[in-house]
């Protein structure tokens, strides 16, 4: 018997050769284990209708033996009577003998009946059973291993296409940045200013939207690694391991089932000896040895990734390291560091988990243990999955640090960071960074634990590490204060080049312009936006351009956004609001859940116009819908203690409830529409775009969507087209 050299290893030889590996010796081996299982429960049958046989041609041949005995003792019609002894005794003796023996033969027939019935029976319940319960077993291990090949393999094309995502979302950020540059060249003097601050903005947001690129760059060139060299080559080895325990498994049933015979045919010892001795010499490693001689290719290692510069903006690979991105940079490491002992030491007692379970597996090979060792497989492939998932987890953590580390060193040593909590605010509420309102009725931010700060979940990792410690409901409104001036100073300040500097080439010099603060409450917003929606509409009258134009109205803010300034009531408590108004015409319900109101009846606003031109509102004890063009909205009341209100009560804030022509007349009021329209908002697309996945759009310049969602902070929109709905680059196109 040939002796095998050095073990041979999958995973070593065989490079990213899961499906055949998989479809030759583990599928295909355990598929095989049906064919050695249903053969000997054929030859189970077998032996039972044989012993029947023997049983049967023994009760028959006893039966004619006792038919047939006085003849055969002393014949049908004996001259010597029995009487004679010596003759009966000679004669008897020698009928004796020879029925004796003819007795024999028959009676070993019936134990050679019962020695195949019991034969037929072991093998039946000790080799044919066994193997088809553990070959379900050994397919349960291999379609784990299937799963999680497929679940390796979903993780590689997932990193590729965030990789692919940051890339599209840095060329976003970078045509952003050349359409703000373009803008601030074509921007007149009073709005340079303006267009100047958004273009530097713009320009810090693509240098951490390049940072992330860089980074998600050199995570996925180390999960790369991973997957190739270590997760692959792991998961190969197990499916080696699982194949040569299938095969030492089929030895040993091939053993018993030999040994079986062997006792049971004795006068067949010499060809079941054989078969015995023969039975060892197949060694599980030979199988192996042979499949990797007849399928070792020629294997490639896909390429490291590379920084990509965008067409529109010429860029180097070095990351951005201006204070700026000092502070994005910073954020990064602070978290990552934090994560990374912690995973390092989950990592480790992984492994050690792992190694303890295969040196139990090592001692069952040699016989030390007697537990069930598919059972420990299994248990091996368990834990050798939860450590796959640390393990990519802190290689991420730790690629993290050690890039931000190795270009501007750790900058981390003395920060001070933010205790912050995922909010959502009821009330609207300002981003002590960018000074920009915190939207929606569902706006969800940070929230700082101890000193107040509040965030743009998109802000959160620009935020400075400088928390001032915990805070005192006092010290909280100073210092939100003072975040809001800093915020609103740094919006309103001029690009360096009206400060005297020159400005940048192919840009024409600034004027010196400031900006306004104009959030004068938390809810001010909504006037203020009424406020230039009337006056612009006034102006255009003037202008003479206001001739077959209706007046532009907004609507009066969510009642969900009016609110105290938290602090004012007793105890940092806040005022339960209320909105209540009065019908300006009658209304007749035609429809269910409409609801028939009177001119002049006053109500309670229960939900707000979405935009479907209906309002719901409660009357009494009654409750439904009517349309909002016949009711007047009143400023939200307080309840039990009535604050001051900031929005507009002004009559235009009520969509298409009046209309004032040019006599200034007041008009009836418009048609209800029709409950659950929705205006469509149409978007075209400014540049031409290639898919990337079936998840998403190609697109020409000048092709028109209808828009579903707008970006929601990740550099996408979703639009509809013949009736699918994809997503866009959100840069790449405008509303029409």
């Amino acid at each position: 018997m040939a002796e095998v050299e050095a073990a041979p290893s999958f995973g070593a030889e065989l490079k990213d050769a899961f499906k055949p590996v998989n479809s030759w010796k583990v599928t295909t081996g355990i598929n095989w284990l049906e064919d050695i299982q249903s053969f000997y429960r054929e030859r189970s049958a077998i032996e039972k209708e044989y012993s029947a046989k023997l049983s049967a041609l023994a009760k028959k041949y006893h039966e004619k033996k006792a038919k047939k005995i006085g003849t055969l003792s002393v014949g049908d019609t004996p001259s010597l009577t029995p009487g004679s002894l010596e003759r009966l005794v000679f004669g008897a003796h020698a009928t004796i003998a020879s029925l004796t023996i003819w007795t024999t033969q028959i009676t070993t027939v019936e134990k050679r009946a019962a020695e195949h019935d019991r034969y037929a029976t072991e093998l039946l319940l000790q080799v044919a059973e066994p193997i088809k319960n553990v070959s379900l077993r050994f397919e349960e291990v291999r379609k784990s291993h299937v799963e999680y090949a497929a679940k390796l393999e979903k993780e590689r094309d997932a990193a590729y296409t965030t990789l692919k995502r940051s890339k599209g979302q840095y060329d976003g950020a970078c045509q952003e940045v050349e359409s703000r540059r373009k803008k601030t060249e074509s921007s007149f003097d009073s709005s340079k200013a303006k267009a100047q601050n958004a273009y530097q903005q713009q320009q810090s947001e693509m240098n951490n939207v390049k940072n992330s690129y860089l980074i998600s760059i050199n995570v996925m060139n180390k999960q790369k690694e991973k997957h190739y060299y270590e997760y692959v080559p792991e998961l190969l080895d197990s499916m080696q391991s699982l194949s040569e325990t299938r095969v030492s498994f089929t030895n040993t049933m091939w053993s018993l089932a030999s040994k079986l015979e062997n006792d049971a045919m004795l006068r067949s010892v010499e060809h079941m000896q054989f078969l015995t001795s023969e039975i060892p010499r197949n060694d599980p490693k030979l199988d192996s040895i042979m499949f990797i001689r007849h399928n070792v290719t020629q294997w490639q290692e896909p390429p490291d990734m590379g920084f990509e510069p965008s067409p529109v903006w010429h860029d180097d690979s070095g990351m951005v390291v201006d204070e700026t991105a000092k502070v994005f940079l910073k954020n990064i490491l602070l978290k990552s560091k934090s994560q990374r002992n912690d995973l390092k030491r989950e990592v480790e007692q992984k492994k050690n988990g792992v190694d303890k379970a295969r040196q139990i597996r090592q001692n069952i090979r040699e016989g030390k243990d007697k537990r069930d060792e598919v059972d420990v497989v299994k248990a091996i492939f368990s834990l050798q999955e939860d450590l796959h998932e640390s393990e990519r987890k802190w290689i991420i953590a730790d690629v993290e640090s050690s890039t931000i580390t190795s270009v501007v060193g750790d900058i981390s040593i003395g920060a001070q960071n933010h205790n912050f909590k995922s909010q959502t605010f009821k009330i609207p509420t300002n981003c002590d960074l960018c000074g920009e309102r915190i939207w929606g009725l569902s706006a969800k931010g940070f929230d700082c634990l101890d000193c107040g700060y509040t965030c743009h979940s998109k802000c959160q990792m620009k935020v400075p590490a400088d928390c001032p410690g915990q805070q005192s409901k006092e010290d909280k409104k100073k210092l939100k204060a003072e975040r809001q001036a800093a915020a609103a100073a740094v919006a309103a300040a001029p690009s360096p080049s009206t400060n005297g500097g020159p400005p940048p080439e192919g840009v024409a010099e600034l004027s010196s312009l400031s900006r306004s603060n104009t959030m004068n409450s938390l809810s001010s917003g909504y006037a203020t936006s009424a406020q230039r929606s009337v006056s612009g509409a006034s102006n255009l009258g003037q202008d003479g351009g206001a001739a077959g134009r209706k007046n532009r109205v907004i609507a009066p803010p969510p009642t969900s956004y009016v609110s105290e300034v938290p602090g004012d009531m007793p105890n940092g408590g806040r005022s339960r609001l209320e909105t209540k108004g009065r019908t300006v015409f009658p209304y007749q319900a035609s429809d269910d859940g409409e609801l028939t109101i009177d001119e002049g009846a006053e109500f309670i606003l229960v939900e707000p116009d979405d935009g479907s031109g209906w309002i719901t509102i409660q009357v009494g004890g009654a409750t439904g819908v009517v349309p909002a063009s016949y009711c007047e909205i009143n400023p939200p009341t307080p309840t039990p203690e009535r604050p001051t209100s900031y929005h507009s009560t002004s009559s235009v804030s009520v969509t298409g409830s009046t209309s004032t022509g040019p006599t200034g007349k007041k008009k009836g009021p418009a048609v209800a529409p029709k409950r659950g329209a929705k205006k469509l908002h149409h978007v075209e697309a400014m540049y031409d775009y290639a898919a990337q996945s079936d998840a998403e759009f190609s697109m020409s310049e000048g092709d028109r969507f209808v828009l579903i969602s707008k970006d929601a902070g990740d550099g996408w929109a979703e639009v509809e087209k013949g009736g699918q709905t994809k997503s866009v680059p959100a840069n790449y196109i405008k509303d029409v």
